[in-house]
């Protein structure tokens, strides 16, 4: 089981504020309780995943889609463990850059994380603005190509999201909240519906065991396929830890709100995938862009239909939102510790949000909406994170030598270890995950190694006009 460690002194690495009870080291608001920390930590995770992949994994796996689900429920929740005594060892914003910061001192794999993880969070936001326009034209009913409106409409929607980041982590926090509830009832309507079709003796619950691999591939290669994909519906827990400087005692707090929030997760995917091809045939299921209002529409015909596309429409929101949070406070966190732009650091003078930030990951996801497509994205976003998930599983145990002064959660050894091995796994190209993911995914990190090198060069030129001064 998890434990408690108590040690001595901090490294003096990088700076680590204290952290004592009423804390005010932190130049944030401390306004985030267990409540609204599960509520941000399970809206995170539900969203475009589930609402939009779940039909794709039907397709590669057929009707076994809950194993896969599964499957990246579990490789979460070890990666979780690590980010546990990471968070509450090092109570500070910056997440996974500020871990791979403090175990390897290297600058150049600290602003590889930092882009990839921005990435990541971008580009599933970007990719959910889109579907947000999508599913909102189609909530009002509105047919045919409308490829400019839509563009207009995922636009307008990324340029609300930062003003409500602007106004401040409560407001957004809040607005999470609404949302969350509202996703959150969608997956629990599509579960009821299942779950009463199956009593009445409607649907084929016999699906559930059966295993429909493309291409003539193995069970196993399918599953480790889909399971590559699905892993995206399970990211977003790792975004919480950025947030560490706005809750009111993440050390206390986080382990367990993390846990449960995980696990809640978990049971509502696996459900909502046994309910969905209980109703509704795998290869019907894997077929557009909708495969939850498949489910509606199948389980329950008279269920206002609309309705229900509006949930997706509030879900999609939330996974915009959320990302955009998390993006924004990143490049805040590591900017505070001097490993990006100093100026990314800088706070609105009342209302103490990172407005650089924020304004910069905003103008980079509109680039993103013209470039975004869900079913590529989604799996390079899964991509990215499975390479930073193994590097902070290897930090967490770099780490283990830096002792600090106050009371922290410890991961057992072996959950570490074996969830760089899944991570990796997943990651390479014996997962059977498409080439495409490769692609987008190295012209984003390639990106990454150009504005690190304009940056490197920046600072040798700063550096070199000071000597010349002095």
């Amino acid at each position: 089981m998890p434990k408690s460690d108590q040690s001595g002194a901090e490294s003096s690495a990088v700076p680590v504020v204290p952290v004592t009870e009423g804390d005010n080291g932190t130049e944030l608001k401390r306004v985030i309780g267990p409540g609204l920390l599960l509520l941000f930590i399970v809206g995170d995770i539900l969203g475009t995943g589930v609402y939009a992949l779940s039909g794709q994994v039907a397709a590669e796996v057929g009707g076994a889609v809950w194993l896969p689900f599964l499957c990246a429920f579990v490789v979460a929740m070890l990666t979780a463990t690590s980010y546990l005594e990471l968070v509450t060892k090092y109570p500070r914003a910056g997440g996974a850059a500020a871990y791979s910061h403090r175990a390897f001192g290297i600058h150049f794999l600290t602003f590889l994380v930092t882009f990839a993880v921005m990435c990541s969070g971008l580009t599933s936001a970007s990719s959910a603005s889109k579907a947000f326009a999508a599913n909102l034209l189609s909530a009002l009913n509105v047919d045919g190509d409308h490829g400019r409106v839509a563009m207009a409409i995922a636009l307008g929607f990324m340029a609300l999201i930062s003003l409500v980041n602007l106004r401040g982590v409560g407001e957004s926090v809040k607005a999470n909240v609404a949302l969350t509830t509202v996703e959150l009832s969608g997956l629990l309507i599509v579960i009821g519906i299942g779950a009463w079709a199956v009593f009445q003796g409607d649907g084929e619950f016999s699906r559930v065991t059966d295993f429909q691999t493309p291409g003539g591939e193995s069970a196993f290669g399918a599953v480790t396929a889909a399971t590559a994909l699905a892993f995206f519906a399970m990211v977003g827990f790792e975004d919480s830890v950025n947030m560490a400087e706005e809750t009111k005692d993440p050390v206390r707090i986080f382990p367990r709100v993390m846990l449960i929030g995980l696990t809640i997760t978990g049971v509502i995917y696996v459900l909502v995938a046994i309910a969905s091809v209980t109703l509704v045939a795998p290869a019907e299921l894997g077929v557009g862009d909708t495969p939850l209002l498949k489910v509606v529409e199948a389980g329950a015909p008279g269920f206002p239909l609309e309705i229900f596309a509006w949930i997706t429409v509030f879900a999609l929101s939330n996974t915009a939102l959320i990302n955009m949070l998390m993006a924004s406070r990143l490049l805040y966190g590591m900017s505070r510790e001097r490993a990006l732009p100093g100026p990314l650091s800088r706070l609105l003078p009342r209302r103490r949000t990172p407005w650089v930030a924020i304004t910069f990951t905003t103008l980079l996801a509109f680039l993103l909406i013209g470039y975004a497509d869900l079913s590529a994205l989604g799996g390079t976003t899964s991509l990215l994170l499975l390479c930073v998930f193994a590097v902070v599983n290897v930090a967490v145990l770099v780490l283990r030598r830096d002792e600090v002064a106050h009371r922290h959660f410890r991961a057992p050894t072996a959950l570490p270890v074996l969830g760089v091995v899944l991570c990796v796994y997943l990651a390479s190209p014996l997962s059977q995950r498409s080439g495409r993911d490769y692609e987008i995914a190295g012209w984003l990190m390639a990106s990454g190694v150009a504005l690190w090198f304009c940056v490197w060069v920046g600072n040798r030129i700063i550096t070199s006009r000071r000597s010349g001064v002095n």
